[in-house]
């Protein structure tokens, strides 16, 4: 079937973002193609707003629009407490719970051997030369409960723990609503040994 060339453009271009399928790309794009050229214009410029506008932050390599990001930023965020995340969409999540007040620290991955991902690919160098200039007590460590998540913090406990500063790990378990008859074993195990 013959496709009008900018539609199929569009449909491709769309498919290429993180989990949109052809079908949703070629939804998106006659979404797109029936709207009022006014919310087209603002989709096109906040997508050029934030290529444009966002940068990372300089000491937590979270988005930021300035150097230092709000969080960095903040006279009101406990300093003494890091929490190393794998990219900047767990900073959001984390911060949408409403529970954790220290900075952080985005470290762009986690280590993957097969990826070609090690330790310089990533903002571990960063990492170590904020714990020499400020007064740290605790690191954080949330990362993916995968392999490369998994390595990679004990990759940073190992070397953490001789500075003598805390290294703790976010607790792992069942989900709220979940049912116990359908978690996997190791799951289950976690939810044993972190329970509170």
């Amino acid at each position: 079937m013959l496709i009008a060339e900018p539609l199929q453009i569009a449909i491709e271009e769309l498919s290429k973002l993180p989990g949109i399928g052809r079908k949703t790309a070629q939804r998106l794009a006659l979404h797109v193609l029936k709207s009022d050229i006014n919310n087209v214009n603002n989709l096109l410029n906040s997508l050029k707003d934030l290529k444009e506008k966002i940068k990372f932050c300089k000491d937590c390599f979270n988005i930021s629009t300035d150097d230092l990001c709000d969080i960095c930023k903040s006279v009101k965020r406990d300093r003494t407490v890091i929490c190393v995340v794998e990219e900047a969409s767990d900073v959001i999540a984390i911060e949408k719970t409403n529970e954790y007040n220290g900075l952080y620290h985005v470290l762009g991955g986690v280590l993957s051997p097969l990826s070609g991902t090690d330790p310089e690919s990533l903002k571990i160098k960063e990492l170590f030369d904020r714990l020499e200039k400020e007064k740290i007590n605790e690191i954080i460590l949330a990362l993916n409960p995968d392999t490369e998540g998994e390595a990679t913090s004990l990759f940073l406990a190992k070397r953490i723990k001789p500075l003598g500063i805390n290294v703790t790990r976010i607790a792992r378990g069942l989900p709220i609503g979940g049912d116990l008859e359908f978690a996997d074993e190791a799951t289950i195990g976690r939810a044993v040994i972190n329970r509170s």
